[in-house]
């Protein structure tokens, strides 16, 4: 519909431009003789002229919102009021009044403008105005339709589970411990730090390998018995006494033990008095 609007107000403005043509050669009394309208010239002629301008500005504005969308309902609506109401005028006065009097031809031409001005008026603003009203449905629409828009949002965002943050665990992994400026590494057997030379930096120095000291003597590390500091022989735990490798006598293959030679007998076992 609002194509259709647009093609009447360049038809208004094509009949504006005439008009004001017509009425700014209002000084040109031969042309209004010629069309057998020389009664309706205006007098004084200047204004006639300022009658023609007004309609070129009317035709100007017709055209300009022909092409601008915003202006096209208003301009409309505005230009045929204009219209219809000028077709009463003339169809009122030359044809009911017949003041001024004219020709036939005049007669004619003017129940002809009359009529085309009145029809064309009414029939713009009737378009104008349901342009109008569908321009108002359409942004009531739209208004409508961001409103329900911003409603679900708002929805969504109370339904909305809320968001747990999970705090990051601190790093609890062992960090070495920073070393000392004149330390270079750690000793895979004691577990202390080393200076370049090899030598603990607590100034301990570490426990042999082979043997621990104790109170009664030394410790073997692999049996866990105690030997005698001086000879590095086995120490009896009941008695205390070294004990001394067996040099003489034959030795029982099952069990391992000296069997005495007199007897054949396994000798017993000083300390538990089991069979030796």
């Amino acid at each position: 519909m609002k194509p259709l609007l647009r093609v009447v107000l360049v038809v208004n403005a094509l009949i504006f431009v005439v008009f004001g043509v017509l009425f700014l050669l209002t000084p040109w009394a031969g042309l209004y003789d010629a069309l057998q309208i020389g009664a309706m010239r205006i007098a004084p002629a200047f204004a006639g002229q300022l009658l023609g301008i007004a309609l070129i500005g009317f035709s100007w504005i017709s055209l300009h919102a022909a092409i601008d969308g915003a202006l096209t309902a208003a301009a409309a609506k505005a230009s045929g009021h204009v219209q219809w109401l000028s077709g009463i005028v003339v169809l009122v006065w030359l044809l009911g009044l017949r003041t001024p009097e004219v020709g036939g031809f005049g007669q004619v031409s003017a129940a002809l403008i009359g009529i085309v001005l009145l029809v064309l008026g009414l029939g713009s603003v009737r378009l104008a105005s349901a342009v109008r009203r569908r321009e108002r449905a359409a942004a009531v629409g739209a208004a409508s339709a961001e409103r329900a828009e911003k409603k679900a949002a708002q929805t969504r965002d109370a339904t909305r589970p809320p968001v747990v943050t999970v705090p990051t665990p601190p790093d609890t992994a062992v960090r070495p411990t920073a070393r000392a400026p004149d330390v270079t590494g750690i000793d895979p057997i004691t577990g202390r730090a080393v200076d370049p030379a090899g030598r603990p930096v607590d100034g301990v120095a570490p426990a042999p390998a082979s043997r621990v000291r104790s109170e009664a003597g030394m410790v073997d590390p692999v049996t866990g018995r105690t030997l005698d500091p001086q000879t590095g022989r086995e120490i009896d735990p009941v008695t205390g006494k070294r004990i001394d490798p067996v040099i003489s006598g034959d030795i029982d293959p099952a069990t391992g033990r000296r069997v005495d030679p007199l007897t054949g007998r396994v000798v017993p076992d000083p300390a538990s008095g089991a069979p030796r």
